[in-house]
């Protein structure tokens, strides 16, 4: 704490963190989707958990405009991030492996 009428200081603690990147498959997660763009004007199906909807409009595309050969696949997928040394969930855990 500064003394009445001191210098204000500011200090900063930075350290190096490990995280981890994982499909999230919780319960709550978001669903994975599919869609698919056309390469040639970008349009897009509508995104559906579904990859045969994505398939369908593809064919319904390319049956309309015959010249457009293609296509993008687009997958949503939701992921979580998180320190190795707490659990998926937040809560502390054992750090593994331990610290030499």
């Amino acid at each position: 704490m500064p003394l009445e009428g001191g210098p204000r200081r500011t200090v900063s603690v930075l350290r190096h963190e490990v995280w981890t990147l994982r499909p999230d498959r919780e319960p709550g997660a978001e669903p994975v989707t599919f869609a698919m763009q056309c390469a040639v004007c970008c349009a897009a199906s509508v995104p559906s958990v579904d990859f045969a909807d994505a398939q369908a409009w593809t064919f319904r595309h390319a049956g309309r405009h015959p010249s457009h050969h293609s296509y993008r696949e687009l997958i949503t997928r939701p992921w979580h991030a998180f320190r190795p040394d707490r659990s998926p969930s937040g809560g502390l855990r054992a750090a593994w492996p331990p610290p030499p």
